[in-house]
Parts: C-alpha cells; structure tokens; sequence
C-alpha cells in the first residue's frame, strides 16, 4: 500500500491558514500519504501550522515550496484538481472515489490538488490539471474546509490502495481447480434432489456466476470440496438410516 501511496502528492495551492497547513498535514499522515507541495500561500512552519500538525510535523518539514502550480506539476504525470463549482470548465467531474482511483492508476507520478480556502483554484489553474473532480454535498451549504476535503480524499486513496494490496496478494483459483468443484457440486446438489436431474444446468450456470463473481483462491475452493464432501457423506449415512428402518 505505501509504494503506491508515496508516488502521489498533496499539492496546496495559496493557502491561507498556516493551521490548515498543519490539518492538512495531520490529514495526510493519517491516511498514509506524505508528500505535501506548496504553491505560494503563506508561512508553511509558522507555529500554528506545527500545532494542528501534531504528530504529522515531519510532513511540514519536508514539504516542497513552487512558485506556480506549473512547476509542481512539471514531474506529475496525472493530476486531479479538485472543485466545488461546475460549468462550461468544469465538466466530467469525478467522484472521489473515482479520483482516487485515477491517481493510483497513474504511469508515473501523480498529485491530488486542492485551492484556497476562500474561492478554490482559478480556471486557468484548473485547465494545469488532467482531471477534476468534487465532492458531493449540501446545496445549501457546500463550502468544505481545505483540510477537511483533503482527508476526504486521502481517506479513499487509502481504501483504494489497500483494496489493490489486497487483491495483488490473492492468487484466483485456476479453471482447473473450479471445474472439478462445479462437477462435485452438480453431483451432490442432484443427490441431495437441490437440482432437477432433467434439467441441471438451469440452476448450475447461476452457481458458476455466483462463484466466478466471488473470485476463490485455493484454499476457498479447497474448503467449499470439503463441505460437499461432508453433505455427500452425511447424505450416504442419512439414506442408509432410513433403508433400515
């Protein structure tokens, strides 16, 4: 998760609150990310921005300082601007789970940008970035605070980048694994009279869609034999019991 967190970057530009530098950072931190630029804005390491950092300082430190947001963004491959307003410039909006998606999808470096607290980026700092994106909220009051939105942000490039670490980590079941269960399971499914022998298929291919949309591993598929091995058993033992009686 952090390699593909630390090719992404917090990109601030012109803030106005040194404390919401500090949140800003905090934010970040929180949610595994640590690279943090500045464009223009005021005194990064002023007092208040190391107390609202509180743990987070070492971001505050090693923040990086542009005197544009074309500089920032020279070395970023995609980059997702952040709005709240939409129009004729602010079109195809994404989701920040969408945005979160396209940062870690990235080739190269990448970086999640966000405005100034009183009126957020310019269109012409907008049309710097390759996409935008907003976070949905109360039309009667939709104004976020600056650090607020970034851990919102930050919050799904985490999942994102744990669901991706997650999945890299699982190997699927190959088909010549699953065949012989989706056999074992027709065979006992008949047995046990869950499937109509005339007509087997009819319920087996929405089994196999279930399964197939649950992605098994090895083991996962190796339980499931286990199970209807049992029920093949305790069918047996059942039938048996009730010949005798």
């Amino acid at each position: 998760m952090q390699r593909s967190l630390h090719a992404v970057s917090v990109i601030l530009v012109g803030p106005q609150s040194p404390g919401n530098i500090g949140m800003v950072c905090r934010a970040m931190k929180n949610m595994g990310l640590s690279r943090l630029r500045l464009v223009a804005g005021c005194e990064h390491l002023h007092p208040e921005a190391f107390k609202f950092a509180v743990s987070a300082k070492d971001l505050l430190e090693q923040a990086e300082l542009f005197d544009s947001l074309s500089d920032a963004l020279a070395d970023i491959s995609v980059s997702v601007a952040t709005t709240r307003r939409s129009g004729k410039y602010r079109q195809e909006l994404l989701s920040p789970p969408q945005a979160a998606q396209a940062l870690l999808q990235a080739p190269g470096q990448a970086a999640l940008v966000l405005g100034r607290e009183d009126h957020g980026l310019s269109t012409a700092e907008l049309s710097l970035c390759t996409l935008q994106a907003t976070i949905p909220s109360s039309s009667e009051y939709g104004s976020l605070n600056l650090a607020q939105a970034t851990l919102i942000f930050c919050y799904e490039l985490f999942n994102a980048a744990a669901a991706e670490t997650d999945a890299a980590q699982r190997t699927l079941a190959p088909s010549g694994e699953l065949e012989p269960l989706f056999s074992h399971m027709e065979s006992t499914l008949l047995r046990i009279g869950h499937l109509n022998p005339q007509n087997p298929d009819h319920i087996m291919r929405s089994l196999r869609r279930v399964f197939f949309r649950a992605g098994l591993d090895s083991r996962e598929v190796a339980i499931l034999r286990g199970m209807l091995s049992q029920i093949d058993w305790a069918a047996g033992d059942f039938s048996d019991r009730k010949k005798s009686t």
